[in-house]
């Protein structure tokens, strides 16, 4: 057995090995020792038939684990920062309002929609936790024009708030339009702070610095009701198809998107929940079989036209990220 193969069923027993998960997890080890070279892609499960939204709490399990795993990468504007940038006319400010856990925000990464959907002439109640989808091929980070966003090599899309302007090219290709922005932060203060960018944008990074030391995200450690799994993410994919045969349910993220990280499983259809959703004006709602941006003819001329663009920007990244590196070595 190579050292690599060795290192990744360390980091799995390090980082999966826990209630409900583990069973799933073992029996994802099968096989690898013929993929010794790839490197192991993580996803979620959430199951819907076993949320209640924490009812019972003034806030659900998971926002509050959220936040509170989370809460050191949270935004600090001051005041004097705080104002429109050309050629706006106002901005984002959500540092006074850094309470609100009723929708997502810079200070809050997920969020529980409570939602009455009708279905073969019943209705259930329905709880969703919402947060990023962290898509197979995020439209966010291709279409940044900074590179700010990246997907890992384990699978979350994470945004760098060291080289994001807040441009929100990320928001507006997304099909949740998921990334939240904070103005006054950032590094378009130190570049161009009255003609570009507006902030930073935040999102949920499926906790991947708890990832990266062994633990569970947040969320899923936190939840009473192990309604939220995490493995690799084909046995996520494999447990959400055996969960919905069991009850006769419905998977989404499986192809929203082109394709994501996370999986649902519901005992009424998506397209049931959607349409409750939109008529309660409850955002993000959950369009089925969503195409990804990228695959539409605007997307791929965007990507197009933006690509030398991008190698300048990206060209200028390197540059600033080596600047910021020797500011941290004190200037060696």
């Amino acid at each position: 057995m190579s050292d690599g193969l060795m290192n990744r069923r360390e980091f799995i027993k390090r980082s999966f090995l826990s209630g409900a998960t583990a069973a799933l997890v073992l029996s994802g080890l099968n096989g690898w020792e013929d993929a010794e070279a790839a490197t192991l892609q993580v996803g979620s499960l959430i199951d819907l038939t076993r949320c209640d939204g924490c009812e019972y709490r003034k806030i659900p399990a998971c926002v509050e684990a959220c936040r509170e795993a989370n809460k050191r990468y949270f935004p600090n504007p001051r005041k004097e920062d705080l104002k429109p940038y050309w050629p706006q006319k106002n901005y984002e400010d959500w540092s006074t309002k850094q309470n609100i856990t009723n929708r997502l925000t810079p200070y809050n990464w997920t969020f529980v929609q409570k939602v009455e959907v009708e279905h073969k002439g019943n209705k259930t109640v329905v709880y969703i936790p919402r947060r990023c989808m962290h898509c197979d091929n995020p439209p966010c980070a291709k279409l940044c024009p900074f590179s700010a966003q990246e997907k890992k090599p384990e699978g979350p899309v994470i945004i760098d708030p060291e080289i994001c302007f807040g441009g929100a090219k990320c928001r507006e290709v997304c099909p949740w339009h998921i990334p939240q922005r904070q103005a006054g932060v950032g590094p378009y203060l130190k570049f161009a702070p009255k003609f570009a960018g507006g902030g930073v944008m935040y999102k949920c990074t499926l906790c991947y610095d708890r990832i990266l030391q062994g633990k569970l995200p947040a969320c899923v450690e936190a939840c009473p009701r192990q309604a939220i799994s995490f493995g690799p993410k084909e046995e996520m994919r494999r447990e959400a198809h055996r969960r919905a045969g069991a009850i006769g349910g419905y998977i989404y993220g499986e192809k929203e998107n082109g394709g994501t990280s996370t999986f649902y499983v519901s005992a009424v259809p998506f397209e049931a929940i959607h349409r409750a959703l939109v008529a309660a004006g409850q955002q993000p709602a959950m369009p089925v079989g969503v195409p990804n941006f990228l695959d539409t003819p605007n997307g791929i001329g965007q990507a197009v036209l933006l690509a030398p663009v991008a190698g300048l920007l990206a060209a200028g990244v390197a540059v600033y990220k080596g600047m910021k590196y020797k500011e941290m070595k004190g200037g060696e």
